[in-house]
């Protein structure tokens, strides 16, 4: 082997492993797959997800859908409690391993409960207020939903959908939920589309161990496939990049 080859290979695998480093200990780019999250989140967003702001435990050290074989870590390091309103990346044990992205909305100990579509967290309605429309287009068809501002009780605000009326689509009678100790309930934007801890058999309560990190920023975004190149320079949702998530 020659020494220029020798030379390329090295600088390779510097960048493989600085990537790797940083994926698992500092910040992970992701890809939103699904609708769960609009309005927040849209399909081909890209976040940067941080990996450390809330300690770390055995998947942390998870890339995709690969978790690195290390030892097993039985206490978080360097934990940090996630916050009511945070939108965070988990493994979902319950779906084949996946990764899904929610919002925390009930933290342990909460009762948790949706009446009429309204969440209520220890008996006591969210507040809730109109905020116009929302259209996407879902499934090939174009849809007018309902947007609002939900505002949780430690003051953190942010925007939902509704396709149906409240009270109309299938989530929006269900709990009550008591959430176990060291354990999260999550939930998606579009309420009318999103599996989450509201259906327990196919997620259910988060622990803590399972969240990997908190979306910070969208750093590239577009409405078109990896494999759509002709497309690429007409799909670009400019705007939506560096974009913070609240």
């Amino acid at each position: 082997m020659n020494d220029k080859l020798w030379k390329n290979i090295k600088e390779w695998l510097y960048v493989l492993v600085s990537f790797t480093l940083i994926s698992c200990f500092l910040f992970q780019p992701f890809k939103i797959p699904s609708g769960s999250m609009i309005p927040t989140l849209r399909v081909g967003d890209f976040l940067i997800v941080n990996k450390f702001c809330y300690g770390y435990s055995n998947d942390s050290f998870r890339i995709g859908t690969f978790t690195f074989p290390l030892p097993k870590i039985t206490k978080r390091l360097f934990p940090t409690l996630p916050q009511r309103g945070d939108v965070v990346v988990f493994r979902n044990e319950k779906d084949r391993n996946q990764n899904y992205i929610k919002r925390i909305i009930g933290l342990p100990g909460d009762k948790i409960e949706l009446i009429n579509g309204i969440v209520h967290i220890n008996d006591k309605p969210v507040e809730i207020k109109e905020d116009g429309e929302y259209s996407i287009i879902d499934e090939g068809e174009y849809v007018v939903y309902k947007k609002f501002i939900e505002k949780l009780p430690n003051g953190y605000e942010h925007a939902i959908i509704k396709r149906f009326e409240f009270g109309q689509a299938s989530l929006d009678n269900v709990g009550p939920f008591i959430v176990p100790e060291g354990h999260y309930f999550m939930m998606g934007d579009n309420r009318d589309n999103s599996q989450d801890s509201r259906v327990m058999e196919a997620v259910g309560f988060i622990p803590l161990e399972r969240i990997m990190g908190r979306a910070e920023c969208i750093f590239f975004s577009s409405s078109c496939s990896l494999f759509e190149i002709l497309k690429w320079p007409f799909s670009i949702r400019f705007e939506r990049i560096f974009k913070t998530i609240n």
